[in-house]
């Protein structure tokens, strides 16, 4: 299956499902959640997504680096180190894996939310070598296409002086 180069959506038409928030994190009121990923990276480590929610408050747990743009509404977060902080529409945050922070909605919230997954260090090694030889062999690629068309013109020009 090919990846196709460009995947576009309008984030505020993504169709979202119920994705509840796990009941032993619920500090305060009955917020519902809803989620959509719309994008998966080719090599499964980093996803799109979408969510929302509605009021709340809730302890949330980060198995994985997640940056997220507040789209619509707003939310409160705090973690042990980092004090509380009002997140608006066009507001951005980053929340680093293996983390937990509050999160205490007052009315609504909608989020864009970019999560990656961290890979061995061995993976991860071995991808960026692979990228290091895309790259290199492009590189020679174009290169050959320079050359051969520098040899081309020096050949038509050769040929035009007899």
């Amino acid at each position: 299956m090919s990846e196709r180069s460009i995947e576009a959506v309008r984030l505020s038409e993504v169709l979202l499902h119920a994705d509840p928030i796990d009941s032993d994190w619920i500090l305060d009121g009955q917020p519902e959640a809803r989620s959509a990923e719309w994008s998966r990276s080719v090599d499964g480590t980093t996803t799109t997504n979408v969510w929302d929610c509605t009021a709340g408050r809730f302890r949330w747990f980060f198995a994985v680096d997640e940056i997220v743009h507040i789209m619509d509404g707003s939310v409160t977060v705090s973690s042990e180190d980092h004090p509380a902080r009002t997140l608006v529409a066009g507001d951005a945050a980053l929340f680093r894996a293996g983390t937990w922070s509050e999160w205490h909605v007052e009315n609504y919230v909608r989020k864009h939310a970019i999560l990656r997954r961290h890979l061995p260090a061995s993976m991860s090694f071995a991808l960026q070598f692979a990228g290091n030889v895309r790259g290199a062999l492009r590189r020679a690629k174009q290169l050959g296409r320079t050359d051969a068309a520098a040899s081309t013109t020096a050949g038509m020009r050769s040929g035009s002086q007899s």
